[in-house]
């Protein structure tokens, strides 16, 4: 779903500035230097190239235990999935560079959105989320994010259509962080941009509602309805 990039509104050709938004980007690997951080780390660069205000988090700021309903109801929710949830509410959208385990997620990753779930008003609800990947393998991790996808829209994100997934990624990126070959480092540019051109009218230029409700067409009862309405204010 690549939409034509920003268009220029100045004369002279130069590109119009952006109105502010702000990402939160964070890499879903443990490791120090996992391939999926490098590739968190470009994805901050190239999105405050953009014009967006960038919080670069680690997954390492968000750890918490396993969920648990007797630890939530005995002890609250952890650490983790606290600083997790206040970033995001702080934030217009998230971008995750997420490896492929398996098949699928990262633990790591679905524990804390099950976790942050639990928060009222829940924070995936109306967001905006871009999705990244980087592996070794020539899919590039990109299985991993098709499970993501599901309980991010389950929850009521807003996961942009088109996924970034970097094959062969241990050897993809050059000495200063780039990707090497021009061409996807190109592509990858081009979908940021219009992630956060998609980002950027979401908040300022319209006025949107939103209704979520947790099962879309389920008799309602109060043992299993949650039901939010979020409103996004032109700003």
């Amino acid at each position: 779903m690549q939409q034509p990039g920003r268009q220029s509104s100045q004369a002279g050709g130069a590109p119009a500035e952006r109105r502010p938004v702000r990402v939160l980007v964070f890499a879903a690997s443990l490791r120090q230097g996992s391939l999926n951080e490098r590739l968190g780390d470009l994805t901050a660069r190239v999105a405050e190239q953009k014009g967006a205000r960038v919080d670069r988090a680690r997954m390492a700021d968000f750890d918490c235990p396993p969920y648990d309903q007797d630890v939530e109801r005995d002890e609250g929710l952890p650490a983790g999935a606290q600083r997790l949830h206040e970033r995001l509410v702080t934030a217009d959208a998230f971008m995750i560079a997420s490896p492929e385990y398996n098949a699928s997620m990262p633990g790591v990753l679905k524990n804390v959105i099950d976790w942050v779930s639990r928060f009222r008003p829940q924070p995936f609800n109306g967001r905006q989320g871009l999705l990244l990947s980087a592996s070794p393998s020539m899919a590039g991790g990109n299985r991993g994010l098709w499970a993501l996808r599901i309980p991010l829209e389950h929850l009521g994100a807003r996961v942009y259509p088109d996924m970034f997934s970097l094959a062969q990624a241990h050897e993809a990126f050059d000495a200063e962080g780039r990707i090497a070959n021009a061409t996807l480092q190109q592509r990858f540019e081009s979908t940021l941009e219009c992630f956060l051109d998609l980002v950027e009218a979401a908040k300022h230029y319209r006025t949107l509602k939103k209704q979520w409700v947790e099962y879309l067409g389920e008799h309602p009862n109060p043992a299993t309805d949650r039901v939010e309405h979020t409103a996004v204010d032109a700003g």
